[in-house]
C-alpha cells in the first residue's frame, strides 16, 4: 500500500474508497493532484468541516498536491447531503465574502505556497454556464434513477427535494471534470456524506474523458457519547475567534470524553503515532493527554501565542497557577456591583447563561461560583464585597466554563 494512505489508515481516516488499489498505484507513480471542496455557506468554517483539511496536509507533506476548492459557485444552490430540509439561500455577496474567509482560515492552517497546496474557486467556471449546454454536454451522462439510489436523495426524497438541489450532484461532478482538464486532478476526497457526489464525478470524467479518477472518503466523526463532534453548548465549534474565543475552542478539546482523546490525537494533530500511544498509555494521567490535544489543536488553528493564553488562562481558572490575565474577560460597570448586581442578570451578561431560567438552574443545582465561593442564593445581588477584589470578580459556571469581570 502507498505509504500515504497507510498513514492515513493508522490514524483512522479511511471510510471509503472507490478503487483502492487502484489509488495506491497510482500514487506510487509519483505525485497525485487531489482536492478537497467546502461550500462557504456560512461565515465561518467549523472543525466538522477539517477532517479532510488534516487530511490533506498528510497528502501534502508526502509529497502530493492539493487543491483547496472554494463552492463559490455551488454555495448558490445548497448540498442537499446530510441535510433534512433545504439549506436557506444567501446573496452572491454574501457568498462571495464567505469563500474569501474561508480561503484566510484555510491559508492560515494549510499554508497555500501556490505549487503543492493551492485554492480554486467553482464560481469561476459554474457562475456564467449556459444551462441549455451544460444539459446537452453533462446532463445527458446522468441517470435519474442512478442518481436517486444514493443515500444522501433518498434521505431526502422522505422531507422533499427541490429542483434546484437536485442540480447539485451534476454540478459538484462538473467540478472534479474540470479540475481533471486544468490541473490533471485524479482523486477527490471528503466526508462520507459526500460519497455518491464522488462516485458521480468519478463516473463523469470516465465517459468524458475515457480517464480513470479515484475517490476517498472520511467517516463523519461522532464523539463516544454518540453526539456530533464539535457540537457546543453555543451551536458549532466555529474557527473564526470571534464566534468562538481561543479559550473556549481549546476548551472543548481539554473536555472531550477519556474514550475519544486517542482517536482525537491521530485525527486532529499532527504529533507522531507514537506519542499519541504514549500519551494515552494507561499509566499515563488523561488529563495530560487532554490538555495536550487542546493545546495542539488550538495552535494548529489559532496560532501559538492564542494557545499559550489559553493554556495559562486554563491554569489559572482551574489550577490556581498561571496567568490571571489570560483568563477570558469581560468589562462590566463598578456601579452595578455597588449598587447589587441581580446574579441572574450577572451571569447572563457574563454570557455563562443564555436566559435567566438557565442561570436560575445553574444557581439551584449548586452549579454557580462568584469570587471563589459557591452561590445558593438565586435572589441576593452580587455586590464589591463578594467579589475576589476591588479589579475584578471571578465567575464559573459549572466545572468548565468561567468569566473574569473587570469593573469600569
Amino acid at each position: 500500500m502507498n505509504k500515504a494512505l497507510e498513514i492515513l489508515q493508522r490514524r483512522g481516516f479511511i471510510q471509503q474508497c472507490t478503487d483502492f488499489e487502484g489509488l495506491s498505484r497510482a500514487m506510487n507513480e509519483g505525485p497525485i493532484t487531489f482536492y478537497v471542496g467546502c461550500d462557504p455557506t456560512g461565515p465561518s468554517l467549523h472543525i466538522g468541516h477539517m477532517v479532510p483539511f488534516f487530511a490533506y496536509k498528510h497528502l501534502v507533506s508526502a509529497g502530493h498536491h492539493g487543491i483547496a476548492l472554494l463552492g463559490g459557485g455551488t454555495a448558490r444552490i445548497g448540498d442537499p447531503s446530510g441535510k433534512t430540509e433545504m439549506r436557506k439561500m444567501i446573496s452572491y455577496d454574501e457568498i462571495d465574502a464567505n469563500a474569501e474567509r474561508f480561503r484566510r482560515q484555510l491559508d492560515a492552517f494549510l499554508k497555500f505556497d501556490g505549487k503543492t497546496a493551492y485554492t480554486a474557486n467553482n464560481k469561476d467556471w459554474l457562475a456564467n454556464l449556459n444551462y441549455i449546454e451544460f444539459l446537452r454536454d453533462i446532463g445527458r451522462h446522468f441517470s435519474v434513477n442512478r442518481m436517486l439510489s444514493f443515500e444522501a436523495y433518498k434521505i431526502r426524497m422522505e422531507t422533499g427535494l427541490s429542483f434546484i438541489e437536485f442540480n447539485y450532484q451534476l454540478l459538484q461532478s462538473y467540478d472534479f471534470l474540470e479540475l481533471y482538464k486544468r490541473y490533471n486532478c485524479r482523486l477527490q476526497i471528503g466526508g462520507d456524506d459526500q460519497w455518491g457526489n464522488i462516485v458521480a464525478g468519478i463516473e463523469l470524467i470516465r465517459r468524458v474523458e475515457g480517464a480513470e479518477t479515484y475517490g476517498l472518503t472520511f467517516p463523519l466523526i461522532t464523539t463516544s457519547d454518540g453526539k456530533k463532534m464539535g457540537k457546543t453548548e453555543k451551536g458549532a465549534l466555529f474557527l473564526d475567534p470571534e464566534m468562538v474565543s481561543p479559550y473556549d475552542f481549546f476548551q472543548y478539546w481539554r473536555n472531550v470524553d477519556d474514550r475519544d482523546v486517542k482517536r482525537f490525537l491521530l485525527l486532529f494533530t499532527f504529533l507522531s503515532e507514537e506519542e499519541c500511544e504514549q500519551l494515552t498509555a494507561p499509566d499515563k494521567n488523561i488529563n495530560e493527554a487532554k490538555e495536550r490535544l487542546a493545546y495542539e489543536v488550538t495552535k494548529l488553528i489559532h496560532g501559538k501565542d492564542e494557545a499559550d493564553k489559553a493554556l495559562e488562562g486554563a491554569h489559572a481558572a482551574f489550577g490556581g497557577s498561571g496567568n490571571i490575565e489570560a483568563m477570558p474577560t469581560l468589562t462590566l460597570p463598578r456601579q452595578r456591583f455597588e449598587a447589587g448586581y441581580p446574579v441572574l442578570d450577572l451571569f447572563v451578561d457574563a454570557g455563562l447563561a443564555p436566559s435567566k431560567s438557565e442561570a436560575r438552574r445553574l444557581i439551584q443545582q449548586n452549579g454557580a461560583m462568584v469570587g471563589g465561593k459557591l452561590w445558593t442564593n438565586e435572589k441576593q445581588a452580587v455586590t464589591l464585597a463578594d467579589c475576589d477584589c476591588a479589579e475584578y470578580c471571578i465567575l464559573r459556571a459549572g466545572k468548565k466554563r468561567y468569566m473574569r469581570i473587570l469593573f469600569e
